[in-house]
């Protein structure tokens, strides 16, 4: 006789543990073990915990290759979903086998299982295994579709609603509590006060400040309510705030942008010119062109506005980034002038508000939805249906995927449906769904790598740019991780060439996320090891680290809408010096309008406690110890950065927190 010792571990999820029967089959190069039932004395499969079992058989089964996993109901209790973390398997040769699962099983259903050490196609040496890695792709081939939406824009799955979806990559039960809870409070705590009626006026900025009068930001005391008129924080946005991807160096001004020396002088250290401060790189351009000719929607009957401005900033002697020129149209004209810090007060803060305005839009539609959410939606599909749960890239991609397809569809309706807040933006539906064209048919591969981003724009030396320093830096952790992991499994270039499942991912991505636009310089095949290794960091870093750079500050900056709005009211002023303070409330949207601004605002930056952090594997892919000395690599290298953040916003006043590993989620979950 030979003995197997197994170990079945249950989730540690809400309702993971069942009561029903649950059978595994060992199956092996030279044989199967009988059906056998897991059953122990008292309960087995309790959430959390880990049951040990043997498994007798005539002999030895020679090499293991997979693990049957069944589960049958017990008497007539009602469905009772099992969800499987993983099993070890101790063969009698003392060999110990991790079969990863990680997933729900339903009554009747069955799953088999391969063994942890990660195998790329052309090492498969057995038939049965290569014939289980066919069948399991074209199953996850069947079970995730692509669907276009619409054209220009990348595809996304075709799960139309959240109960379509594989219970593995749902939200947990307690995420789903506590999504639907706080969307609750959040309605409750407006009809008390009364703030969801529709047709309200503001009556006074400092009105809004009662709208979530218990839920309070991460900065320090109301700071954007109290700043938001200043120029320095208005610059500082542009640097360290939700959108830092678009301000870049000026060398030269464009031909539409009539600046001159005259106008900004006053604004300019003493002695010097536009001209030699833009010569010594202390100038800087944010052109919103992109957005130019759009049309805005109407709000009953009456039209809504939008800019597609330049603004010109100034890094003065101290350090600080100042606007010192605003044109808020791309043509200039009597009927767009150029607004200027010497102008009439509430000009300069209407131009401000326009500019934040727009730029608010293209962060939640670009560099938000788009960049982040969308693209990662892509990268979900595409490693489902090319790559198999014992492909090496699989093991190491699936993390940064959790929950992505379910927030999606959940983004896609609270944003994008009627009444959402992007739907109910200046530019409507139809608006953003044309600057999202805009925005991928000029999307570069280059844009997407940090480091390349950072020279292109030439931000390279700009101080006080801490997104710059703390992403830049994570980058380059997960570039060294991702650049070992490839090393160990592909030892050639050759390699690369000739794994066709790892071919097939990338065109899928390049296919169904880029459209096949080759001037974008996205791969649509692998050459070398360290192209893989590039592509795989800026997939992981786009889903964790630039997600959370342009998701965490929503509540800390948006929530206070004369900081910026997603809708406006009024044009800008084409006069200068007749303005006032009653101009900017007629200006910003009505009260029902803000607070559903507000409220998303308050959502997608909501703490849940379902979290996995960067560099948290609480799942367990891989089984070598290479892989795994690798990821500690890792994780002492995020564990120093938080260190050196903690001690960097300590002599901050106002510290910059977002991209501080302990609030990175490994994966776009909101």
């Amino acid at each position: 006789m030979a003995e197997y010792k197994v170990k079945v571990t249950t989730g540690t999820m809400k309702h993971s543990g069942t009561i029903d029967h649950i059978y595994i089959i060992l199956i092996g190069t030279d044989g199967q073990s009988e059906r056998t039932e897991l059953n122990n004395v008292g309960i087995d499969f309790i959430t959390g915990k880990t049951g040990a079992y043997k498994v007798k058989t005539s002999s030895s089964l020679g090499k293991l290759l997979l693990v049957k996993v069944e589960k049958d109901p017990f008497l007539i209790f009602p469905e009772d979903e099992w969800y499987c973390s993983k099993i070890e398997v101790t063969t009698p040769e003392e060999e110990e086998i991790l079969f990863p699962c990680y997933r729900w099983l339903s009554r009747g259903e069955f799953v088999e299982l391969r063994g942890g050490k990660g195998v790329k196609f052309m090492e498969e040496e057995h038939p049965m295994l290569l014939n289980h890695r066919k069948t399991e792709l074209r199953f996850k081939k069947g079970s995730y579709q692509w669907k276009i939406i619409n054209d220009g824009l990348p595809h996304i799955s075709h799960f139309k609603d959240v109960f379509e979806l594989f219970a593995e990559v749902r939200f947990s039960l307690s995420k789903s509590e506590e999504y639907e809870h706080t969307q609750r409070m959040i309605t409750l705590e407006l009809a008390m006060k009364g703030l969801a009626e529709p047709g309200k006026k503001w009556k006074r900025i400092e009105d809004m400040k009662n709208v979530f009068q218990f839920k309070k930001t991460t900065m320090p005391g109301e700071y954007v309510s109290e700043h938001w008129k200043e120029d320095d924080f208005f610059g500082y946005q542009f640097l360290n705030g939700t959108n830092p991807n678009v301000i870049k160096r000026c060398s030269k001004l464009p031909p539409n942008f009539p600046v001159t020396d005259e106008m900004v002088k006053p604004f300019l250290e003493t002695g010097t010119t536009l001209e030699k401060e833009m010569e010594e790189g202390n100038i800087f351009l944010c052109d919103q062109k992109i957005m130019d000719g759009i049309p805005t929607r109407q709000k009953d009957g009456n039209p809504l506005y939008v800019a597609a401005g330049l603004c010109l900033f100034y890094k003065n002697p101290e350090g600080k980034l100042l606007p010192i020129a605003i044109q808020l149209y791309q043509q200039p004209s009597e009927q767009n002038p150029i607004f200027l810090p010497s102008d009439l007060e509430t000009d300069w803060l209407l131009a401000k508000l326009f500019f934040r305005s727009s730029d608010l839009i293209q962060h939640q539609t670009l560099y938000h939805l788009l960049h982040t959410h969308y693209l990662a939606e892509v990268f979900t599909i595409a490693t489902f249906r090319c790559l198999p749960t014992i492909h090496p890239l699989y093991k190491l991609l699936i993390p940064h995927f959790r929950y992505t397809l379910h927030i999606n569809i959940l983004v896609r309706k609270l944003l994008l449906s009627p009444g959402g807040a992007l739907s109910e933006s200046s530019l409507g539906v139809e608006g953003l769904m044309e600057l999202m064209r805009r925005d991928l048919s000029q999307l570069t591969y280059s844009s997407l790598c940090l480091p390349e981003n950072i020279k292109e724009r030439g931000l390279e030396s700009i101080p006080n740019f801490y997104y710059r320093d703390d992403a830049l830096k994570l980058w380059n952790y997960l570039n060294e991780y991702a650049t070992a992991m490839v090393d160990y499994y592909y030892t050639s270039d050759c390699d690369v060439m000739k794994d066709i499942e790892l071919q097939e991912w990338v065109n899928e991505i390049f296919t169904h996320g880029f459209l096949e636009n080759k001037r974008s310089g996205f791969p649509s095949c692998f050459n070398t090891i360290e192209e893989v290794a590039k592509f795989i960091t800026m997939v992981i870093f786009r889903v964790s680290v630039q997600h959370a750079a342009v998701n965490n500050g929503q509540y800390d900056y948006n929530s206070w809408i004369p900081n910026g709005s997603l809708l406006l009211c009024k044009p800008p002023p084409a006069i200068k010096g007749q303005s006032s303070m009653q101009t900017v409330l007629e200006t910003l949207p009505d009260v029902e309008d803000s607070v559903k601004i507000m409220s998303a605002a308050r959502i997608l930056s909501e703490k849940y406690t379902d979290v996995v952090l960067l560099g948290e594997f609480p799942e367990e892919h891989f089984d070598e110890p290479i892989p795994k000395e690798i990821i500690k690599v890792l994780q002492a290298d995020l564990s120093y950065m938080k260190e050196e953040i903690a001690a960097r916003n300590s002599e901050l006043e106002m510290p910059y927190t977002y991209l501080n590993p302990d609030v990175v989620e490994n994966s776009v979950t909101i």
